[in-house]
């Protein structure tokens, strides 16, 4: 049920961006739409600072209820209210080294004031603990529809595009609003009013790692619009993001299918590690062929599909898609390699993975975005990704195992006993 609840949500979400999404685009105009995008990326990037890296961490510790509910849910709070300030004062600092002008900063300045609302995300994870994900999923929908509703009507009564930055505030407000509705529906205990030193410190020790892997990912996913906006402007940003959208609308089913399946490839190793690694190829094999058919397909579609859903001043995305649309391969079979490095205790080497595709990222794109546009930023990110999410296992003896297995799923090369993976 929790997981209906789930997809029930994803489905939403890709439905209002594919039309609520598209719709605002056009209307923007790809300079607008590259500027909302720009200050969206320019605040996540700082944002994850917010976090604090202690997302799963509160999961787990609630799980074992190793404290009092009410003074564990208000430092958790509390920290990460305290993580929005720094993240905001980061952001004050960075925006100095660029180009952006008064205008653009102040978008980034209102979008990043929603940070604050974030730290009710405690809520949030003390029902995924108690395994009610239900009424998480109930208000993200709400704010999701709330949202898509005053989109429209912005569009249609023809507002300027600080009403879209004000709205993406409004959206962490609602949803945090409707987080703390749901936690009062529960009858819990107030947690604001508490804050506990110790509890902070050892959140703090346990949290630090992840807040170095959460900035690398962020780095990884995002820094390429920044530097397109750097280097070529907020029109070019449009248009890539456009391409990005409609490559990345895909990305939740990996993460839905892996979090379904990948408790009977565990269960199959307590029988055996040849059950083990044979339900483990079959799963790489099933997610990289269904990445690759959207990929052709996508592949094929692009320029005509860009036309239809962005219309013609976004044009340039088609042959930006063509080339985005195959990380998708890797983002799929990441996911499934991302549990065994987990299942494995290997999760340091997902760290250092994503950070030397990040770094190859920037590389690329610091190469690329000068000499051939957009073009270079999806080459970049679909170099990174084939490297973070595949190449790099190759490189220790830990993990190639997991490098050959993923190349054998792919290739569908048969295995020592003749029998092919399907």
């Amino acid at each position: 049920m929790n997981t209906m609840w789930m997809v029930s949500e994803q489905i939403l979400r890709l439905i209002a961006g594919l039309f609520v999404g598209i719709w605002v685009a056009r209307y923007l105009g790809p300079g607008q739409f590259g500027l909302l995008n720009y200050a969206v990326a320019f605040t996540v990037l700082f944002g994850v600072i917010a976090k604090l890296g202690l997302d799963a961490i509160i999961v787990r510790d609630l799980v074992n209820q190793s404290h009092p509910l009410d003074v564990y849910l208000g430092t958790a709070f509390w920290l990460k209210a305290v993580g929005a300030s720094v993240a905001m004062s980061f952001i004050a600092m960075a925006v100095r080294f660029t180009a952006n002008d008064v205008t653009t900063n102040g978008y980034i300045f209102i979008i990043a004031a929603g940070l604050i609302f974030q730290s009710f995300e405690v809520i949030e994870f003390y029902f995924q603990s108690q395994v009610l994900v239900k009424f998480v999923s109930i208000c993200k929908m709400v704010q999701l529809s709330i949202s898509s509703v005053l989109k429209i009507y912005m569009v249609l009564s023809g507002s300027q595009l600080i009403s879209f930055v004000l709205l993406s505030l409004f959206d962490n407000a609602t949803l945090a609003l409707s987080l703390f509705v749901a936690y009062q529906h529960q009858r819990k205990p107030d947690f604001i009013k508490y804050f506990d030193l110790q509890i902070a410190r050892t959140l703090l020790k346990d949290s630090w790692p992840l807040i170095l892997s959460s900035i690398v990912i962020m780095i990884y996913m995002r820094i390429d619009l920044i530097m397109i906006k750097e280097m070529l402007g907020e029109h070019e940003v449009g248009v890539y993001s456009a391409a990005v959208r409609l490559g990345e609308v895909w990305y939740f089913i990996p993460v839905i299918i892996a979090t379904s399946f990948f408790p009977a490839i565990l269960n199959a190793k307590k029988q055996s590690e040849t059950l083990y690694y044979s339900r483990l190829k079959r799963l790489y094999a099933f997610m990289a062929w269904f990445a690759i058919i959207i990929a052709l397909s996508m592949s094929l579609l692009s320029d005509r599909l860009v036309i239809l859903l962005y219309g013609a001043p976004y044009s340039a995305a088609g042959r930006v898609l063509t080339i985005h649309i195959w990380s998708g391969v890797f983002v799929f079979v990441g996911v499934v390699s991302g549990k065994w490095l987990l299942a494995e205790n290997l999760q340091l080497f997902s760290t250092i993975n994503t950070s030397i595709g990040a770094i190859a990222n920037v590389i690329l794109n610091y190469v690329l975005i000068p000499k051939i546009g957009i073009i270079g930023s999806a080459w970049a990110t679909l170099i990174s990704y084939f490297i973070a999410a595949y190449l790099c296992l190759a490189f220790s003896k830990r993990t190639r195992i997991n490098f050959f297995n993923i190349t054998k799923s792919i290739f569908l090369i048969r295995n020592l006993n003749g029998r092919k993976i399907f």
